[in-house]
């Protein structure tokens, strides 16, 4: 079973073609070894297609390394960009579309490299992100973690996200709130996590937990949703960027917050999983 590793600013994903496996493959158990970073080609997920697909030109399936299977992954996206490039089914300038569980988003691949991504409308409704309680956008509202308060914002861009604007962030608090706001009951479907600090009205920084994968380098995801409550906020203009622990992400967000993501992807390698690998 051949695959094809891509990076996107640290955050390394699996392409599995449709040729190389049946779905009824891709179970729970399989997905986790493949995934593992000792015991199998080591991932943060792994995407599955190109799949037919009744609105958009391509169809897309994203799996988590625990086997769940996500919406939606701006990096994830990215990197089938890049994979489509890398295998004659689209051209560089050629607008085209990719259909996940979050939706459908429009793709181009530019001159310089650079994949664009029209992630789609961000909402704060507490219905389609899905979070607890009343009917609501939910904006700057308390949660405790370990004994202390904390403000967070809720947002969907086809998955679902929680985001912590802070002073100061950093890895080894991510690493200590991200589980348990991923688990919090408020979240049905759990959460991905972002902790967000505003550099300035052009830049942003976030730390992410991601829901099923853990603590990650860079998510386009994240990204958007972060950057959407920067500017529900009113702290960063309509074009800015976001630096992260595996690089930066340049954003456009208008006034309906519609997110157009921009951003590199690297080719790793071709890999060969031995069936061994799988039968332990």
């Amino acid at each position: 079973m051949q695959f094809a590793k891509y990076h996107a600013l640290g955050n390394d994903y699996l392409v599995l073609p449709k040729e190389q496996a049946d779905a009824e493959q891709l179970t729970v158990p399989f997905i986790e070894r493949v995934c593992h970073r000792n015991f199998g080609l080591g991932s943060d997920g792994i995407l599955y297609g190109p799949l037919p697909a009744d609105a958009a030109d391509f169809g897309l399936r994203i799996f988590n390394p625990d086997g769940s299977e996500a919406e939606k992954s701006g990096n994830g996206l990215r990197i089938f960009c890049r994979f489509l490039l890398d295998i004659e089914s689209v051209e560089v300038g050629q607008d085209f579309t990719v259909e996940t569980a979050g939706g459908v988003v429009q793709c181009q691949i530019r001159a310089d490299g650079m994949i664009k991504v029209e992630m789609g409308q961000v909402s704060f409704h507490s219905s389609k992100i899905p979070v607890a309680g009343s009917e609501r956008e939910v904006l700057d509202e308390p949660i405790t973690l370990g004994g202390q308060e904390y403000r967070y914002y809720a947002a969907t861009i086809g998955n679902p996200h929680c985001v912590l604007p802070m002073d100061e962030i950093s890895e080894r608090q991510t690493r200590e709130l991200g589980p348990i706001l991923e688990t919090d009951a408020r979240f049905p479907n759990r959460t991905n996590v972002q902790f967000l600090k505003v550099l300035d009205r052009e830049n942003i920084q976030i730390e992410i937990w991601e829901r099923g994968a853990g603590y990650t380098l860079a998510s386009g995801s994240s990204s958007s949703a972060a950057g959407a409550v920067a500017r529900k906020m009113g702290l960063v203009d309509g074009h800015f960027t976001v630096h992260m622990p595996g690089g930066t992400l340049e954003l456009l967000i208008d006034d309906d917050f519609n997110v157009t993501m921009i951003g590199p992807v690297t080719r790793v390698a071709d890999m060969v999983l031995d069936p061994q690998a799988v039968e332990s």
